[in-house]
């Protein structure tokens, strides 16, 4: 009995010292430390961003002859792709602006004539704040007018203008009676009629009459030229929005487009296109170039029309409806747009792009939504912050105006501006202080 409890006992210690160095083994024991882990390639055109380096770096050698490898294999859009990079380097929105071909500035052309001096100004210092693009001004005036223009363009700071140049152009009518024509509704708005044959080295051009203002970049309203189609050749807004309480439905004596005519104000063209356009027309049994018809257009409707050259215009498409694109009424925003009720959907939708202040509002009391924005973009200092110095302001001039049906709506005023100058403000920080400037 003995024997067997010794027996035992023996076996318990030796079970005991077995289970002791097992768990000793195990807990002196590390885990084997992890393979390393293979990186994955970063693909070639982005460079590999992590804080730690998972693998060697080549040498330098071979790190140019991999750029080498690399250069010689052609990239689709090489050139504008290069734009868009001098766009994106600190500090280099000079030189963006100076490679930037001939072909691809924007032309903007205007008629000023009598005390339009202040607001065609004003207009162009919307286009410069908020366009991107260089821009080419074609400004036809009185030659009363010229020093002045060239004086005051001159004062503009060099960030501004060397995103322009501009030309000035005497008012000149090449067919027909100039006094008749210079006469014709406003002093000298016909000229309009004649920038296909005035400016003829101009491919495409934006037309405005000096009552606008740009609340986007006119880069906009530009790329419209890209969806006419092949027989397009001007594109223009809507007299009204509602046909049956329009002025050409109600009132015209002439034959006028669509359901409601269209209006002027705004008008982007294709002039080469018009160049070289035979028009339908009422008067003889064959199409006519655009300058052979004009005159004699005038001649026929001239106790007819009302509102001058635009009533011209609507006569002229009125005959070629598949010349003419129609753009959406929020680019040429007017009183009539808000001041019986909002009737531009669009305008509701993403807000005014291209304001139009006919019948004289920026100076008077008529409406005082248009006259706000007006003095807003005139009084702002171009060296300022857009929203310290206006957009802020704007917001709390636009509640002095809530007892107007147009004022009521101030996001539709808003909205663009506002996205305009975030865009604004950004470029001008990200492109021309430099993402490593910013603190």
């Amino acid at each position: 009995m003995k024997l067997r409890s010794k027996v035992a006992a023996v076996l318990l210690l030796a079970l005991a010292a077995l289970l002791l160095a097992l768990w000793s083994l195990r807990a002196g024991r590390g885990e084997p430390p992890a393979l390393p882990l293979r990186p994955v390639a970063a693909p070639r055109s982005l460079p590999l961003v992590s804080k730690h380096r998972l693998a060697p770096a080549a040498p330098p050698q071979a790190a140019q002859g991999a750029s080498r490898r690399r250069s010689l294999r052609p990239r689709p859009q090489a050139r504008r792709r290069s734009l868009g990079k001098l766009a994106r380097r600190p500090g280099r929105l000079e030189s963006y602006q100076n490679v930037l071909p001939s072909e691809l500035w924007m032309h903007l052309a205007v008629v000023a004539c009598g005390n339009r001096l202040e607001e065609t100004l004003v207009m162009l210092k919307s286009a410069v704040l908020f366009s991107h693009r260089k821009m080419q001004f074609h400004i036809f005036t009185e030659e009363s007018m010229k020093a002045e223009f060239d004086k005051q363009l001159q004062q503009w700071p060099d960030l501004y203008t060397e995103k322009f140049e501009h030309r000035i152009y005497p008012i000149t009518f090449s067919v027909g009676n100039p006094q008749e024509w210079k006469k014709l509704f406003k002093p000298c708005a016909a000229q309009r009629l004649f920038l296909p044959v005035i400016l003829k080295d101009v491919d495409s051009l934006l037309y405005v009459d000096t009552d606008v203002l740009f609340l986007r970049p006119i880069d906009d309203i530009w790329k419209f030229l890209r969806h006419f189609n092949s027989t397009q050749l001007a594109a223009m807004a809507p007299e009204h929005e509602i046909p049956r309480i329009g002025w050409y439905s109600r009132f015209a004596r002439h034959p006028f487009y669509g359901a409601s005519g269209v209006n002027s104000g705004v008008m982007l063209m294709n002039l080469t296109r018009i160049r070289n356009t035979q028009f339908k027309n009422n008067m003889i049994s064959k199409d006519l170039a655009w300058k052979d018809m004009l005159y004699p257009l005038y001649q026929k409707y001239k106790n007819a029309i009302t509102w001058g050259d635009q009533d011209l215009l609507n006569i002229i498409f009125y005959f070629n409806p598949e010349c003419l694109y129609m753009f959406p009424c929020h680019w040429n925003y007017r009183p009539d747009h808000c001041m019986y009720g909002s009737n531009c959907k669009e305008a509701e939708h993403e807000g005014v792009s291209v304001l139009h202040g006919n019948r004289g509002v920026y100076h008077d009391d008529k409406q005082p939504t248009f006259k706000v924005l007006y003095e807003a973009i005139r009084d702002f200092p171009f060296q300022d912050n857009l929203f310290q110095s206006m957009y802020y302001p704007l917001q709390l001039k636009f509640l002095e105006t809530v007892h107007t049906l147009c004022g009521r709506i101030p996001q539709v005023f808003l909205k663009q501006i506002e996205k305009t100058m975030k865009t604004v403000y950004e470029k001008h920080v990200i492109i021309h202080v430099g993402p490593n400037k910013i603190k």
